[in-house]
């Protein structure tokens, strides 16, 4: 996936920039700070994992829930393939449960200036990875939203996009 990003870059002739991801965006981010960092200026990773030891059972979650059968409804709207949404679920369900594998030299070696953020509601991902990868990453700014959850632009956009916004205004 972090190909697709770095190949959209690429079609439309951008060198560098800064990527804001929310939680598989996020990874993607992640991934693209360690293996290809003169691509981006600044992460903004909002409820990302390092590993899949740090996902919540998301099955136990009723907003979880009710965001999954908005998206059903959603992709049966907008999907070329309206009726392969269980399909999809599965897959992403295997990638979930399987992906990602950062390593604490990875992490480590991130130099891209970074916030890894979460919300102290976060029903998918664990607060102690996210403090984890927070305090590995060298110089990286940790920051937990409150009163929000894993759908923290949605619940609370002007809270959100204002620490977006002063994360990107930074030096």
């Amino acid at each position: 996936m972090a190909a697709d990003v770095l190949s959209l870059m690429d079609d439309l002739h951008i060198r560098k920039a800064a990527l804001v991801g929310w939680s598989d965006g996020a990874i993607i981010g992640l991934d693209i700070a360690i293996h290809h960092p003169d691509r981006l200026t600044r992460l903004f990773a909002f409820a990302a994992n390092s590993d899949p030891s740090g996902v919540k059972d998301v099955d136990k979650s009723p907003v979880f829930t009710a965001y999954e059968d908005r998206a059903a409804r959603e992709y049966a709207t907008l999907s070329p393939t309206p009726g392969q949404f269980k399909a999809f679920l599965d897959n992403i369900s295997k990638m979930w449960a399987s992906e990602p594998h950062f390593t604490e030299a990875q992490l480590r070696g991130i130099k891209t200036p970074t916030w890894i953020v979460d919300a102290d509601h976060d029903e998918a991902i664990k607060r102690e990875n996210t403090d984890y990868m927070a305090g590995l990453i060298p110089g990286a700014g940790e920051l937990i939203l409150p009163g929000v959850s894993h759908f923290a632009f949605l619940q609370d956009p002007a809270f959100f996009n204002a620490a977006l916004l002063r994360f990107l205004e930074q030096p």
